[in-house]
Parts: C-alpha cells; structure tokens; sequence
C-alpha cells in the first residue's frame, strides 16, 4: 500500500517527483498554488486596510505555512480523508494535514472523521458490506428522515479497504439506500469523487511526509464500549503515538488531538514529548449554560490545564469572537486562554459555504455582521491579529495559506 500511495500521489500531481533510495518510492513535495478562490475572497472584501494588504501580495511566490491547516485534506471539493483530499491541501500550502483516528474490528487505525459514518463518508449502504452496519437503511416515510449507521468497529481493515469513499452527505428523503448517497450541500462537488483512496493512518503518515506536511491526527470517541475486546482506551491513545515513532517521525512534527481531555493527559504522561504539542480540542459549547463570553459559565480552568501540561488548546472558531460596538473583537474566552499562557488553534474555516445568510454554526458569534464570503478573510484577519491564533483548519487550505504569507505569519 506505501508504493500504492506514491503512485496515485502522482498520477494527481504529474509534477510529483519518485526517487528510489534504501528500497522505497519517495515523493516530493507538490508545487504549491492559490487558484482562484483567494483572489475571489479578496475582490468581495470592502474598501480598507485588510484589502489593500491582500491585493498587494496577490504576485507573491507562495510558500507552504503551517499556519494553515487541512482540515480532513481540502473536503470542500475533495472526498474527506482520502488521498486526493490531502494532495489538493498540500498543493494550497498547508503545512499540517489531518487524520482523524478510529479503528477497525481488527484494531487497525484507519482516517476516518467518526467511528459511525461510512453510511454517509462511503458507499458501503450499497455494497455487500450493507449487512454488517449496525442500524440497516430504513427509508423516509412522510415526516421521519431515512436513517443508518455503519461502523469501522464492524469492519475488518481488509473489509474497509473494500469501501469507496465520497463526498460526506446523505439525502434523508430517500426511500432507497442508493438514493440516500446523495445529498450533497451544493457548494460543494462531486467532481473528484472517481477513484477517491482511503488510507490507514500509517498511510497518512507516509503520504503527508512525502507532501512536504507536518501531522495533527485526531483521536475519535470511539462509538462502542471501551474496552473493546481488550483494547482499552490508553492503548488506543498509544497505539497513534507509536504509529508515528515507528515511521521516525519527530515529536515536533506531531499536533495529536482530542476532545477527550484524559487523553492529552495521558499522552503528556506517558509520551511527554509528544504531550508538549498535545491539543485539546474545546468542546464547552456542548455544555447546557455556557456562554463564550461569560467566564463565569466557562466549564474548565485554563489556568488548571496550564499546570498539567496542556500547552494547546483548540475551540470552534466562533468561540473566539464576539461583537462590540458594530466590531467584531476577541471574546472573553480567549481573552482568558491567552492570560493563561495557552497557545489557540481553531476550526473550522471555509465550511459554511456561502455566507450570504449569516454563515451557520461556524459564525453564529458574529452573524450580525456576516453577509457575503468576504467575512471569511474578515474573520480570519481577527483571529490572526488580534485574537493571535496559532494555525486555522480549514476545508480550502488555499484562503489561509494565502493570508499567511500575505501576513508573514
């Protein structure tokens, strides 16, 4: 499978190059371009400072960042978490690319955004695999949504690799599991789907060196019962650490992720050196109360984190702002991570589609001020000047990328 990779690396990028050394096929680093969409963003912006900054750059040789984050690859045209998906992001530029952790019946680790969601990520409703998910595809009927759920904990990885991915979506009106394939929000494209290569995280890891990008990988909640036939969740945890020392890869390269604060406890535990890079990702919003600009409803203590090791941490990016006076300005939960010495990630830009109508989840802190896609850059100039993030996911690394390097981040 690592010459497989190498292989469909460079049928997408001819420029790709394939040295032999010590027995294997490397490739180089794609030649890094902005396309369009930068540019689009920047013409939609209004008369000011932010634009003149922008459109002074636009002859500027672009340069790899790893401000900018793929966030699943590029998945705003490209199948997530797949090889395609990933080679798209480090042609934009970005510097760190994702996989985000689960596992197979087998304990493999596999790329995959949820343990639960190859009835949406994959075509498996319609394969011969359709009989292992744990929920069957019941139709719509009248006012109840067709529904399903497939899991990789079902499957072997040799079942797994048998899967087709596609583009993440689902037509919940369908009355037949080959019309629930659809879906598709339509700003995104089922161009790219043809031939689309899902990966193991060990393949991850192989691909993104070869692109020239450092690694955040995401440990999933698993959506079975820890243990799961004797693997427990410390050794899932340790198993996507070891993946990495296996393949030689620096801690320093390596951004692992959780939701699941015991396991940045425990990587920085027992594998300090990766736990230094170890990020939590926030998920306060979930909690009934709290409010992003109330410290008071603020579930964790930050300085608390601080102390025991926890140096990154990583909120949706609305969580980061708030509005005052018309002005979109940092929140006070920022406010209060950064007092705490704790370095910001966030996600996700770029996918909320067109923001026209006030942007949806992503946006939801400054709605009010959100009306055309110009927003985006807006957005991202706040959380890079003045909330002082340390890297931005995004679903078209491209726009970060840019700013980036505009910015001389």
């Amino acid at each position: 499978m690592r010459h497989t990779l190498a292989r469909a690396a460079l049928i997408l990028c001819p420029t790709l190059a394939l040295a032999v050394g010590d027995n294997e096929q490397q490739v180089s680093a794609p030649a890094i371009s902005y396309g369009d969409r930068p540019a689009y963003l920047i013409d939609k912006l209004p008369e000011g400072a932010l634009k003149t900054k922008l459109r002074s750059c636009e002859g500027q040789t672009p340069k790899r960042s790893l401000f900018s984050i793929g966030h699943r690859g590029a998945p705003m045209q490209y199948p997530e978490h797949t090889v395609e998906s990933n080679v798209a992001a480090a042609r934009m530029g970005a510097g760190i690319l994702e996989c985000d952790v689960t596992f197979t019946k087998d304990h493999e680790l596999v790329c995959r955004h949820a343990q639960n969601d190859l009835h949406t990520t994959t075509n498996i409703l319609v394969s011969d695999l359709a009989d292992t998910c744990v929920v069957p595809f019941t139709p719509a009927d009248g006012d109840t949504p067709a529904t399903a759920e497939c899991r990789t904990s079902e499957l072997t990885l040799e079942q797994f690799r048998m899967l087709t991915p596609k583009m993440d979506s689902a037509d919940k009106s369908a009355t037949t599991a080959e019309a629930f394939q659809g879906g598709v929000a339509p700003w995104r494209s089922t161009l790219y789907t043809d031939g689309a290569a899902s990966m193991t995280h060990a393949e991850s890891i192989a691909l993104f060196r070869d692109l020239g990008a450092k690694f955040t990988p995401e440990l999933k909640s698993p959506a079975v019962e820890m243990p799961h036939d004797g693997f427990s969740q410390a050794d899932y945890a340790q198993k996507l650490i070891d993946e990495y020392k296996a393949a030689g890869v620096p801690a320093k390269d390596v951004w692992a992720q959780s939701f699941n604060l015991d396991d940045v406890l425990y990587w920085i535990e027992n594998e300090p050196e990766f736990g230094k890079q170890a990020v939590f990702l926030d998920a306060s919003y979930r909690i009934n109360g709290f409010v992003h600009t109330d410290p008071a409803t603020f579930p964790h203590d930050f300085a608390d984190l601080k102390a025991k090791g926890v140096n990154y941490i990583a909120p949706p990016l609305w969580m980061l702002l708030s509005v005052e006076d018309g002005k979109m300005v940092p929140s006070a939960w920022a406010k209060a991570a950064k007092k705490a010495d704790l370095k910001i990630i966030t996600w996700t830009l770029e996918r909320s589609g067109p923001l026209a109508h006030g942007g949806g989840w992503y946006f939801q802190s400054v709605k009010d001020l959100t009306t055309d896609d110009s927003m985006y850059l807006q957005v991202l100039d706040v959380l890079a000047q003045d909330v002082g993030v340390e890297g931005v996911f995004s679903d078209w690394p491209a726009t970060v990328t840019y700013y980036a390097n505009c910015m001389g981040l």
